[in-house]
């Protein structure tokens, strides 16, 4: 039966089999050794003069070929250990060999870091890249702190819900992926930007406490810290306020901190709280980089950014527009002002950011929860009242039947998963991201389509 290469620890004598992938390959005279690599490691593997025929087969193997040993454990001669992997102190000597199947030269070398390596290569062979060592850690670290989140959040009577990938455009600040719809001609669904309306909508629904580990879509231009999609925590709660919020967020965090990356320093907890005022005179960013020595790739300095306004003016058009979403409530006292369009350049909102080490890392908010609020806000960015009901009258027909007092937070999580990582963009973090222009090298994607798809879906394309 295989066992993995950790497991040779502790089996000193015994007959073992491992498979796995040939990673290295060297020819001591006499002698053949080979690294083999597993999901748990690297063991090392020696094939002796005799019997010739084993010998001969090892003679063939080359780096990334698939193969079976079957061997025993012994200790490695004295000053031949390995003090860099954690099998180093052992090796098996070979008895016999199958080769489950040779590989053809591999396009780009999987035993590097893969820094050096462009990106058209590795993101076109990703199945290799992911092979290097540093990949791997990272997507386990990733299932590992997504597994703590969702105990975490489980344990606080929270209920995870998935809401739907196809719904319809909603205002988030960002272009919406579209996918027309065979059934209903000339209509699109469009892929959500956030779960915003559905996660509000669970909160009239009763639900109170929800979370989801969620898929987003933005058809926006990508950078280090961006992707066409990505994933965030999506969470929302009823009957709270701000620092409900923030005290239980602040608490996941550092129990997640200190739980995964002990050897991290928080440089402040509990974590400093700076107005968008104080933070953009001071540092000229609402997401400051707070770090003591900016050197240490193990500090970490969160800083929660409150009091954003609610609306801004559009640089283009000099229109007032909202500063982060439509949904994010005005702090209490500035109720009447909005209701009434007055100074509404000045009103605050109760929307609530989380940056870590220059990087906003999550951004959340107290909702509005009366349709008038919700209608206001429309207007004031210039949408009719025709355009409001079209397309947001679902939700203040849901605010009038009982919504309660609700906000929440999304976190985005290959952004933190990067910074925890101290990896330097969040294509590192993602088992199979997009290039900088969003294409997937490996799958050919966006392609085209033929024209009996096409012709279902009542779309003609044109040449520019």
């Amino acid at each position: 039966m295989r066992i993995l290469n950790k497991e040779i620890i502790g089996k000193e004598n015994e007959a073992v089999e491992l498979m796995g992938w040939v990673a290295t390959r060297r020819d001591h005279g006499k002698l053949i050794f080979i690294d083999l690599r597993d999901r748990s490691g690297i063991s090392q593997v020696v094939f002796l003069p005799k019997p010739e025929e084993l010998c001969q087969l090892a003679d063939k193997l080359r780096s990334e070929w698939v193969i079976k040993i079957i061997g025993t454990v012994s200790r490695r001669p004295k000053g031949m250990e390995n003090p860099e992997i954690e099998t180093g102190n052992f090796e098996i000597r070979a008895e016999k060999l199958e080769i489950l199947n040779p590989a053809e030269t591999p396009p780009l070398a999987v035993d590097t870091d893969g820094y050096e390596i462009g990106e058209e290569v590795r993101l076109k062979y990703r199945y290799l890249d992911l092979r290097r060592p540093r990949l791997q850690k990272n997507l386990r670290m990733r299932a590992k702190i997504i597994k703590f989140i969702r105990d975490f959040l489980t344990e606080k009577d929270f209920v995870e819900v998935e809401t739907p990938i196809l719904g319809k455009s909603t205002p988030e600040g960002a272009r919406d992926y579209l996918v027309p719809s065979r059934l209903q001609p000339g209509k699109f669904y469009a892929l959500p930007q956030s779960p915003q309306q559905y996660k509000q909508l669970l909160m009239v629904a009763g639900l109170e406490r929800y979370f989801q580990i969620a898929k987003c879509f933005r058809d926006e231009d990508t950078r280090g810290d961006r992707q066409p999609e990505f994933t965030q925590l999506d969470l929302e709660m009823s009957f709270i306020e701000r620092e409900n919020v923030l005290n239980l967020m602040e608490e996941m965090t550092v129990f997640l901190v200190k739980t995964a990356f002990p050897k991290k320093i928080i440089s402040q907890i509990p974590f400093p709280v700076l107005t968008y005022k104080e933070a953009m005179e001071n540092y000229g960013s609402d997401k400051p980089d707070l770090r003591k020595d900016k050197n240490n790739p193990d500090e970490l300095a969160f800083a929660w950014i409150v009091d954003f306004p609610v609306f801004e003016k559009d640089e283009k058009t000099g229109n007032l527009t909202y500063s982060h979403n439509p949904f994010t409530a005005p702090k209490s006292e500035f109720n009447e002002n909005l209701i009434n369009g007055r100074n509404l350049e000045k009103l605050i909102s109760q929307q609530y950011d989380l940056a870590l080490n220059g990087f906003e890392i999550a951004g959340g908010g107290i909702r509005i929860n009366k349709s008038e609020m919700l209608e206001k806000v429309f207007e004031t960015i210039g949408y009719s009242k025709e355009r409001i009901g079209k397309d947001f009258g679902h939700i203040l027909k849901a605010f009038k039947l009982g919504a309660p007092p609700h906000g929440g937070i999304a976190f985005g999580l290959d952004r933190l998963f990067a910074i925890l990582q101290n990896e330097p963009n969040i294509r590192e973090v993602i088992a199979f991201p997009k290039t900088g222009d969003g294409r997937d090298l490996m799958m050919d994607a966006p392609n085209q389509v033929d024209e009996k798809q096409l012709k279902e879906l009542n779309i003609k394309t044109t040449d520019n």
